[in-house]
């Protein structure tokens, strides 16, 4: 049960980073280069930023969490449930940023859906 838990704040945490950063990104733009002199300049930009240091704290987070899952269940299974972060981002990119998902972005995270409870049925506990 405590697996299930930390899983579900995980995801949302996880979420909660995706969703910071792309509306952070969408507030700085494009980035058009890949010199790493430019690419620094832009990383200190966007370090000032408040969304962005809000989500490199939720990512930090996430990756505090997945570190417990990992001591707790094989990762074979942690990995899995884990991926359900793509499904709550995907429902979120598109009722909270307003962004356009397509249909065959919604029967990809479907599958996502069925090839984790394919998982999650014989979950194989440490």
């Amino acid at each position: 049960m405590k697996i299930w838990i930390v899983i579900i704040l995980l995801i949302l945490v996880d979420c909660t980073s995706d969703l910071l950063l792309a509306q952070g990104m969408k507030q700085v733009g494009e980035i058009f280069t890949l010199q790493p002199k430019k690419l620094w300049q832009i990383a200190l930009r966007l370090v000032k930023k408040p969304i962005i240091r809000w989500s490199f704290l939720f990512q930090a987070s996430t990756f505090l969490l997945f570190l417990i899952l990992l001591s707790w269940a094989d990762v074979s299974l942690v990995i899995p449930l884990t991926s359900l972060s793509s499904v709550v981002s995907v429902l979120g990119a598109q009722f909270l940023l307003k962004e356009k998902v397509t249909q065959e972005r919604w029967l990809g995270t479907l599958l996502i859906c069925v090839g984790v409870a394919l998982v999650s049925l014989n979950s194989g506990r440490k």
